[in-house]
């Protein structure tokens, strides 16, 4: 290969071959991404396309073979870091009862019709467990793209797919059994034996090896490493596996098993998931390539009568083990709609099988070619399945009411993702975010952190913050913390290179979350704020704006108009401290509402972009227009507002988290055309306290003679330093009475109020005594000697 580039002479053979295949993935899954399939189904209709009986492009499938062989165990890998123990105990009850029912059934049904046919019972047992499986990478894509995760359907039927992929274990080790190459009771006993004490190994390395192993590697702060490493265990823990005569993807499987009981196992995940996505790409367009077309044509009857006899045995076999659970009709045919397809691992043990002179069928090449072609077919019609599944469900009353009501795992299914909405995402966990995160909670405003940091992570999980050990330049680790929903993220402590790349992340995945930026120097800002920042927060500048901020101070000027002169300094990325004269921005309006309010940017290549604001019916997702700013000017007349939205524009938006979800498509950059908006949805409205403080009066305590407190001397007259509760008046909740400390002016709200801002204050700064600035109270008190003034 060396002297065949060094000479000049072309790209040799194999990368000729290797490039074929990439690129015919992935034009052809785009293409059937465009027409509305799954990517999976486009990689097998790439397969067919350039495979040996299509337009033979590829000539060496051994090649491919190799990369496909890469692609299972990087799958079954991956696979086995999502199950994790704790998951499999947490739905020992679909696992235990309806999928050793389910896969019972249809493997049995499926040998005692293949039987009655004439075909031997070995052929018929083998073609059972092939029909058996159904296809996990398929339906789990399906229904995280569809978000039914969480319906009925979809719990029963990622409970069955995880047994069907712990199924494959004993069905991989029955093989030579079932091939004739043994058969005794000892062996089968042997090799059950040798399956039980691969797997107490597993536990074993899992509970006690790999967890400190992995922190290890992590602590050295090398992303290479810690990759190479995650690939070392896969791997490795394979080829030991297969030395005791497991096979390479069910040891992969245990690797993935393994690693999921380190609290790095979502880093793991994100490291390994590019790679698992490019050779499962492979595997799926090698199975593709399997498919003889003339085959097909020739034997259509008999392949479209195979196809539909798996469609019903599945449906019906997985409906009924649904039933026996409990779970109403609607919802056990649903669930059996979608798992009607076979699965990929019925291809890896459709290879096991023929390396133990099985075929499905019995008939040899021709029963492979029918099972490989029906298979394509259910894989190809599995999304109209699955769209035939929500209809039932949701036409028949197949709802949440439809769990049994002693089902008490289920429900757990789901809980791997956090469930939250209108929080703040905390990238790292460095010095500014662990200062940030203290005032969070002190506010109670939700709010997650996200980091690789180990000592970080421990730190934030002995103070009980939700925290999530993974790399927030990854869109599956932000999608883990809910970022679809967030309002705001806040990337506080990363360098100026980390910071663009997950803003560029967090942008497209959700486009009208605030995200704020801390960096060092100006030069960075604007780089910054092209990738999709809304505000750039310079420490090179944020120490000039606290200067003249204590300075105004110092002179009484009033808190609101030092918030306004802040501001103004701040607007368009500190553009003002470059100008000879420092513009004033009008104030923020307090009554609105703070949780469900957005300044969203029109972004160049959005769909809303060049469009008219009527012409986005934004009312029919259930978003509200407050005001539109074009060129520095702000209109809250929007019913009156025309023109078209030019990038650059902002939108004054309110609406409930989902609803700003929805319009995810109008503002994503690149968004591509306007879709056709969702019937209307009503929004949430809640009443807001303005505060009415006079901050220009003197106010005094004047403790009672028989007071007895050591802290008076931390007494003197103050000027109150907001028109109510700061903390309130920022975050849009209401107050039932005030307090002002005599030590600072600091402007809180009471004990009986809903946030305690005023105890809160005591906490973070130890001024002992404050006062009621309730109208007719004087009274005082002091937090240190709990006596009142």
């Amino acid at each position: 290969m060396l002297a065949a580039i060094l000479s000049g002479s072309g790209p040799p053979a194999f990368f000729t071959q290797a490039a074929t295949v990439i690129v015919a993935g992935a034009v052809v899954a785009y293409l059937g991404a465009r027409a509305g399939l799954v990517t999976i189904v486009g990689f097998l209709l790439a397969g067919v396309l350039v495979g040996p009986y299509g337009l033979g492009l590829v000539k060496d499938p051994a090649l491919v073979d190799a990369a496909a062989e890469l692609g299972v165990v990087l799958l079954l890998f991956t696979i086995g870091i999502e199950f994790s123990f704790e998951r499999l105990a947490k739905i020992k009850r679909l696992i235990l009862g309806g999928g050793i029912l389910q896969v019972v059934l249809g493997a049995g049904v499926t040998a005692a019709l293949v039987a009655a046919l004439g075909v031997g019972w070995r052929a018929a047992v083998f073609t059972g467990f092939l029909v058996s499986l159904s296809s996990t990478a398929i339906v789990l894509k399906l229904l995280a793209d569809r978000g039914q995760t969480t319906r009925t359907h979809g719990q029963v039927g990622l409970g069955l797919l995880i047994f069907q992929d712990l199924a494959i274990i004993p069905m991989v080790l029955l093989l030579p059994v079932l091939g004739g190459q043994g058969g005794s009771a000892g062996e089968v006993a042997l090799a059950l034996g040798k399956a039980a004490g691969i797997i107490a190994a597993v536990l074993l390395v899992a509970r006690r090896v790999m967890p400190p192993l992995l922190e290890m590697v992590a602590r050295t702060c090398a992303p290479e490493l810690f990759l190479l490493t995650v690939i070392a265990v896969c791997f490795g823990t394979a080829y030991l596996t297969s030395l005791a005569g497991v096979s390479l993807s069910l040891g992969a499987f245990l690797a993935g098993l393994v690693v999921s009981e380190s609290r790095f196992s979502e880093h793991a995940l994100g490291e390994i998931l590019p790679l698992q996505i490019l050779f499962s790409a492979t595997f799926f367009v090698s199975v593709g390539m399997l498919l003889d077309l003339g085959f097909l044509l020739r034997h259509l009857p008999l392949v479209l009568a195979a196809a539909a006899g798996v469609l019903v045995i599945k449906t019906l076999t997985t409906a009924a083990s649904a039933r026996a659970l409990g779970y109403r009709l609607p919802a056990a045919g649903a669930a059996g709609l979608l798992l009607a397809q076979v699965g990929e691992f019925s291809f890896v043990l459709n290879r096991a099988g023929a390396q133990a002179g099985l075929s499905p069928l019995g008939r040899g090449e021709a029963g492979s070619q029918t099972f490989i072609a029906a298979t394509v077919l259910l894989m190809v019609c599995t999304p109209y399945l699955a769209s035939a599944a929500s209809w039932l469900e949701a036409r028949k009353g197949g709802g949440p009411s439809s769990t049994p009501a002693d089902d008490g795992d289920e429900g757990e299914l789901e809980g791997d993702d956090l469930r939250m909405e209108n929080h703040v995402v905390v990238a790292g966990y460095g010095a500014g975010a662990r200062r940030l995160v203290r005032v969070l909670e002190g506010t109670g405003v939700p709010f997650v952190i996200t980091t690789l940091n180990p000592e970080g992570a421990r730190e934030a999980e002995a103070a009980g913050y939700p925290v999530l050990r993974g790399d927030s330049t990854r869109q599956r680790t932000l999608e883990r913390v809910g970022v679809e929903r967030a309002k705001v993220m806040v990337i506080a402590d990363d360098d100026a290179a980390t910071a663009s790349r997950i803003t560029t992340v967090a942008r497209m995945t959700n486009p009208t979350m605030r995200i704020v930026v801390r960096t060092r120097y100006l030069a960075e800002v604007d780089p910054l704020a092209a990738a999709g920042a809304d505000r750039v927060l310079a420490e090179e500048l944020e120490a000039v704006v606290q200067l003249f901020a204590d300075v105004l101070r110092e002179y009484r000027v009033g808190a609101d108009e030092i918030e306004r002169q802040e501001a103004a300094v701040r607007a368009g990325q500190y553009a003002a401290l470059r100008a000879e004269v420092m513009p004033r921005m009008p104030a923020c309006p307090l009554d609105e509402d703070c949780l469900e309010a957005r300044t969203v940017t029109v972004r160049a290549g959005a769909a809303a972009a060049g469009r008219g604001l009527a012409e986005l019916g934004l009312a029919a997702y259930g978003v509200r227009v407050r005001g539109i700013r074009r060129d520095g000017v702000w209109d809250e007349a929007a019913d009156e507002v025309g023109g078209v939205l030019a990038p650059g524009t902002e939108l004054a938006l309110a609406g409930t988290a989902e609803a700003f979800a929805r319009t995810a498509p109008l503002f994503r950059p690149a968004g591509g055309s306007l879709p056709a908006p969702p019937a209307p949805e009503t929004g949430r409205a809640r009443s807001k306290a303005r505060g009415n403080v006079d901050t220009e009066q003197v106010v005094t305590l004047a403790p009672r003679e028989s007071a007895r407190c050591e802290h008076l001397a931390a007494v003197h007259p103050v000027h109150p330093g907001s028109r109510g509760c700061e903390e309130c008046l920022r975050t849009g909740d209401d107050w039932v009475h005030l307090r002002v400390c005599m030590s600072c002016g600091h402007v809180g709200c009471c004990d009986d109020s809903k946030n305690r801002h005023a105890s809160a204050h005591f906490t973070a700064t130890a001024h002992p005594v404050m006062r009621s600035i309730e109208p007719g109270e004087t009274w005082g008190w002091c937090y240190v000697d709990e006596v009142e003034l």
